[in-house]
């Protein structure tokens, strides 16, 4: 077994890297992305805080933020971990979301941050997908809150299962 894998260097990456990195994925890759501007607050071994703010590009008609761009949301901060841990580990994997169950609780009228802090089992994940040919998955859970309106009340909540597989070399 490789000790780089299982024993891995913590990390934690200054927010702004980390927003500039998702940003520039969004013009590139998903341009959805780019146009809500996501920022990160936090991203560490155990979870990720993503946050956008709500505005006119991010509401709907009811001045609340629009279902589309909480999924976005719940998207990035579900997989910022898995990107994180595979870019410093040097894999070469490529993950997908295989599904999505939403619960939306209350109407989020400002900003919103959603967090995962399943960041030992998406590390486990990884490893897993490393030492496998075969696909691995895991439902990571999100949390939406809306701290200007709602204090540490979820606003929303998000299941997305991730799914990694090692590409051939």
């Amino acid at each position: 077994m490789n000790s780089e894998i299982d024993s891995p260097k913590p990390f934690s990456i200054a927010p702004w890297k980390a927003t500039a990195f998702i940003r520039l994925f969004g013009i590139f890759k998903v341009p959805l992305i780019w146009y809500v501007r996501p920022k990160v607050i936090e991203l560490n071994e155990q979870r990720v805080v993503i946050k956008i703010r709500l505005r006119h590009r991010t509401k709907n008609h009811l001045n609340s933020m629009y279902f589309g761009t909480l999924a976005i949301g719940a998207d990035i901060a579900g997989g910022m971990l898995a990107i994180m841990m595979l870019r410093e580990m040097g894999a070469n994997v490529s993950f997908v979301f295989k599904d999505i169950k939403g619960e939306f609780l209350k109407r989020p009228e400002g900003d919103v941050l959603f967090t995962c802090s399943d960041g030992p089992a998406v590390r486990e994940l990884v490893n897993r997908t490393v030492q496998s040919k075969d696909r691995q998955n895991l439902p990571v859970t999100i949390t939406a809150t809306c701290p200007d309106k709602s204090g540490d009340q979820p606003v929303a909540r998000f299941v997305l299962t991730l799914s990694l597989k090692k590409n051939a070399t």
